[in-house]
């Protein structure tokens, strides 16, 4: 297994521009080598890998995303159909047996439907670090 746990990490980066003293924060999704070696990809393929990818980008500190459909469909270059059947295929899809992403319609005002997306833990998913413990002397050396 991947030393470290993580195939997918969220993270946020501020910069502080030094001339004009303004700040920008971005915000990165990275893979993890172990994603490949530990066989997650292989096991969910590319288009699951695909839009956990792209829901992801979207996550909180929670692991809860509020993407439309039409955000998803775009960052996965698909109609929004197709962009359908993918989150679908990935929300039946389960990793040592449990869902890495639940979907729940939540009802605004009585009138407006919208969907909130849940990355679990399981999946292997650290969102800005939260799960990270650093153990300082732990190391051996021989």
């Amino acid at each position: 297994m991947n030393s470290n746990n993580n195939f997918v990490s969220v993270e946020s980066q501020t910069e502080r521009s030094i001339t004009t003293g303004k700040s920008e924060t971005r915000i990165f999704v990275k893979m993890y080598v172990g994603a490949v070696r530990d066989g997650l990809m292989a096991d969910m393929g590319v288009r699951n890998w695909a839009t956990l990818c792209v829901i992801a980008s979207f996550m909180d500190a929670q692991g809860n995303c509020w993407p439309t459909q039409e955000q998803i469909a775009k960052g996965l270059g698909v109609s929004r159909q197709t962009a359908n059947k993918y989150v679908n295929d990935l929300l039946e899809y389960r990793w040592n047996g449990e869902a890495l992403v639940t979907a729940i319609k939540v009802r605004e005002g009585g009138r407006f439907d919208n969907i909130r997306y849940t990355v679990f833990p399981v999946s292997n998913l650290e969102i800005f670090n939260r799960v990270k413990q650093h153990r300082h002397g732990s190391h051996r050396h021989g």
